[in-house]
C-alpha cells in the first residue's frame, strides 16, 4: 500500500486547485514522481509579477493553451509551480505566496522550511 504523499509541515498533502486544475499530474495537487522532472512541487497563490517573471523566464503561464486544455492562468489562481522557478523568482524579488499544507514535502530540498514561513499564505 502507498503512503499518502506528506506537505512541508509533516501533514498530509492537501489540494492546491482544480479551477483551474493543477499539478503535474493534472489531479490538483503538488504530488510528484520520477517523470516529473521540473518538480511541480510549491503550491503558490499567483501574482501579476511572477506570472509577468515567468514568461520572462521564458514559461509564460497567462497565455490560454487550448490545444493542451490550459485556460491561461490570474493573479490570484493557485498552481503548483517549479521548485527552482520558485527559487528563481525569490532570488528576483518576485516570489508569490505559498500554500504550506498543499506544498509538497521534496521542497524543503530547494527551499528552506523558514523562507516558506515567511512567504506562507496567512
Amino acid at each position: 500500500m502507498m503512503r499518502a504523499s506528506r506537505n512541508v509541515l509533516g501533514g498530509v498533502l492537501a489540494p492546491c486547485s482544480t479551477a483551474p486544475m493543477t499539478g503535474f499530474y493534472r489531479n490538483g495537487c503538488c504530488d510528484t514522481g520520477p517523470e516529473d522532472s521540473g518538480l511541480h512541487t510549491v503550491c503558490c497563490q499567483l501574482t501579476t509579477e511572477f506570472l509577468s517573471f515567468s514568461q520572462s523566464a521564458g514559461n509564460d503561464l497567462s497565455t490560454p493553451r487550448p490545444e493542451f486544455n490550459f485556460p491561461g492562468l490570474k493573479p490570484g489562481d493557485r498552481w503548483c509551480v517549479c521548485c527552482l522557478r520558485w527559487v528563481e523568482a525569490y532570488e528576483s524579488g518576485f516570489a508569490p505566496k505559498i500554500h504550506l499544507d498543499a506544498t509538497h514535502e521534496h521542497a524543503l530540498e530547494y527551499i528552506e522550511i523558514d523562507v516558506m514561513r515567511e512567504y506562507a499564505v496567512s
